[in-house]
């Protein structure tokens, strides 16, 4: 016999689209073998499940746990020294052109150990975690060589297993171009979709693919070749995308299928309408358009009324987003993009599971789907946006059967 627990006299915001946060008042849910097996209003609660000892959450809010689609938390070093060029004048692309940037943190990750690549990533990792996180998505992109990438991967395959939480692993070899390759980036996509990839792949380190697509990166027709390698191999696809010009990246990664273009502050309607078209989520990312004093806001009104769906994530990394709050990414959607509590919840929970091509398993509270969940000490969902600087969570329930 499978034993079951059931939580009652919650607030519960199921985050079902049905309705505002899906929201159920006085409401119950039973989890069974990690597995939401009924939720709803408790004075509906089926005859099978009221002889269950009851665990009263005193009418906490009861919310999926959260999702962090889009983070770089695995690097060696800092750049705090970039954050102050930048603030006495220097742009992202005269600081990512003068040999910083990205590449003086691949020269950081390159020479730090297995070992202490995870030691100076687990407390950024467990930052994210206590503010109600279920799944984070890390990407490679650090190493631009084969050890160094499939370094980072490890390193993010064992932040999960060592906190016992889903870990999506994203390789993002085309993130820049490496040293050994300036002023011959076809070579180094020779190499990435021959050697990297292929290797990656072979040891089942990588759950996406993904690329920069940007002047100071990669172009369309060399991503193009990447993702061509990554489907062969099976594997889905992402892309940063528009971020500081617009090249045609959105709709480039729309006409494969990708699961999500992120970024996006310069996105034209040619690639909102492709994204619409192909289901590819918005990822939105309002640290680094913070950090790096933004004034291209991205297209939110145009993606609305084209119904693509939007997420929003930390991009925790060292130079453009060095943000380790997922509640704070929360206040930053609604007061920067003007998004509303309801829809920035909705992408750090439903819809930042879809831009994880998990869906089917979390970002909601349905039965049938796991049992991940955040009970939090609020009166309502929109205070998870409202406050600044607040964590007020009380507790995790992932797979609670006890």
């Amino acid at each position: 016999m499978t034993f079951s627990t059931l939580y009652n006299n919650a607030k519960i915001a199921t985050m079902t689209p049905d309705k505002p946060y899906g929201l159920i008042e006085n409401g119950a849910v039973v989890i069974s073998a990690g597995l939401i097996q009924w939720v709803g209003p408790e004075k509906y609660l089926p005859e099978e499940f009221r002889s269950l000892p009851g665990k009263n959450l005193e009418g906490r809010l009861l919310t999926p746990a959260l999702i962090d689609c889009h983070t770089h938390l695995v690097y060696g070093g800092s750049r705090a020294t970039e954050f102050e060029l930048r603030l006495k004048g220097a742009s992202y692309e005269e600081i990512s052109r003068s040999g910083g940037g990205i590449l003086s943190t691949v020269k950081a990750t390159r020479t730090a150990t297995e070992e202490e690549l995870f030691t100076q990533s687990l407390p950024r990792f467990d930052a994210l975690l206590a503010e109600g996180i279920g799944t984070v998505e890390i990407k490679s992109g650090y190493g631009l060589d084969l050890e160094t990438e499939i370094k980072m991967l490890r390193v993010a395959r064992k932040l999960g297993q060592e906190r016992n939480v889903r870990v999506k692993t994203t390789f993002l070899g085309v993130h820049a171009i490496p040293p050994e390759f300036t002023s011959n980036a076809d070579a180094y996509i020779d190499y990435v979709c021959k050697d990297v990839l292929p290797a990656v792949h072979a040891d089942n380190l990588a759950d996406a693919v993904d690329g920069f697509c940007e002047n100071i990166a990669f172009s369309t027709k060399q991503i193009s070749r990447v993702f061509d390698k990554a489907r062969a191999l099976g594997l889905p696809l992402k892309l940063h995308a528009e971020q500081l010009s617009n090249l045609g990246g959105a709709a480039l990664a729309a006409n494969y299928g990708a699961l999500s273009a992120d970024h996006l502050e310069y996105l034209d309607e040619a690639g909102v309408q492709a994204m619409a078209k192909s289901g590819t989520v918005a990822v939105l990312l309002p640290g680094a358009f913070y950090t790096l004093r933004e004034t291209q806001f991205p297209p939110l009104k145009a993606l609305h009324q084209a119904g693509v769906p939007i997420a929003i994530a930390t991009d925790c990394n060292p130079g453009s987003s060095p943000m380790t709050s997922i509640l704070l990414c929360v206040n930053m959607a609604c007061t920067l993009f003007r998004m509303t509590p309801e829809e920035a919840l909705s992408g750090v929970t439903r819809v930042a599971a879809q831009a994880l091509g998990i869906g089917g398993e979390v970002g909601t509270i349905e039965v049938g789907k796991k049992a991940e969940l955040a009970l939090w000490n609020v009166d309502q969902p929109a205070e998870l946006a409202y406050r600044i600087g607040d964590n007020p969570l009380e507790k995790m329930l992932v797979n609670a059967n006890s």
